[in-house]
């Protein structure tokens, strides 16, 4: 199983962003957890997982770049450690000339919450030396709790924008783009290196059933890859969660396909990445 979706964040990272935005919605404290703790989650299932923190300066919020390096030497899962930056950074190319010197193979952004415009021009160096070092960008797209984040900048439809202007470039929409599921749909099938995972789609079990389903209808079930959303969810409380969704039963409507869990859960999409041993 590859898991593309797992976070080694601290409650300390988030600043007061968690607490002052997250935890009323959600109800409880940031889970910290330690690299045994994320092996104990993965439980001998994962082969390998993708692992980053987060990055809104303006909200306050950031994971160093040396504690992913440390976090993804201190697990026995095989682990792929991803950089938190934000493109509003004066120091962003620095930062990630600092990730790529320690070993990190991809990029998390999230721009609804750190108030950049993905579709700026000016990022383009940015998007071009990502390219240039073979890394993986993975933006969360879509809803936020936080009341201070900026859906415009949000909808899958700019990760089109930034595909159409660097196409070489391996990008991942986070949670299907949630709500925007249909969007992220059209976005897949123009853009051939442009992919989705399915994290937290179980949440919300009808928006999980259509995006399912239309991702069948548009034939971009290979570009759909497993994310846990780990501490949020374990993957095996992932793979139940998907299963329960497919399984639900609307007349009328399409049925979701088991070979559409099946690759999800078993599917192997290093190669359509461009991940190859180093």
């Amino acid at each position: 199983m590859i898991d593309v979706h797992t976070h080694c964040h601290l409650g300390e990272h988030w600043g007061c962003e968690w607490h002052n935005h997250w935890q009323p919605v959600y109800g409880h404290e940031y889970p910290d957890h330690t690299p045994a703790d994320y092996d104990a989650a993965m439980n001998g299932e994962v082969d390998l997982a993708f692992v980053f923190g987060m990055r809104a300066t303006a909200a306050g919020v950031m994971t160093p770049n040396e504690y992913v390096e440390w976090f993804c030497a201190e697990t026995e899962t095989e682990t792929i450690g991803f950089m938190a930056l934000d493109l509003a950074d004066d120091d962003v190319m620095e930062q990630l000339a600092d990730g790529i010197a320690r070993g990190l193979r991809g990029v998390k952004l999230y721009p609804v919450l750190a108030l950049f415009d993905p579709r700026d021009t000016r990022h383009d160096a940015f998007y071009q030396a990502a390219a240039d070092a073979g890394l993986i960008l993975l933006w969360h797209m879509g809803a936020t709790p936080s009341p201070v984040g900026d859906l415009s900048v949000s909808n899958p439809l700019v990760v089109d924008e930034v595909a159409r202007r660097h196409p070489e470039l391996t990008q991942i929409i986070a949670h299907l783009g949630h709500p925007w599921q249909r969007e992220t749909m059209v976005a897949l099938r123009k853009n051939r290196r442009v992919f989705a995972d399915v994290s937290a789609l179980w949440a919300r079990p009808l928006d999980g059933y259509l995006a399912l389903a239309r991702a069948q209808e548009w034939n971009v079930v290979p570009k759909l890859l497993f994310g846990s959303d780990f501490p949020l969810w374990t993957p095996r409380q992932a793979i139940e969660g998907l299963r329960e969704t497919a399984a639900l039963s609307m007349p009328g409507m399409p049925k979701i396909q088991p070979e559409t869990i099946d690759w999800l859960v078993d599917g192997d999409p290093r190669s359509d990445l461009g991940l190859v041993a180093r």
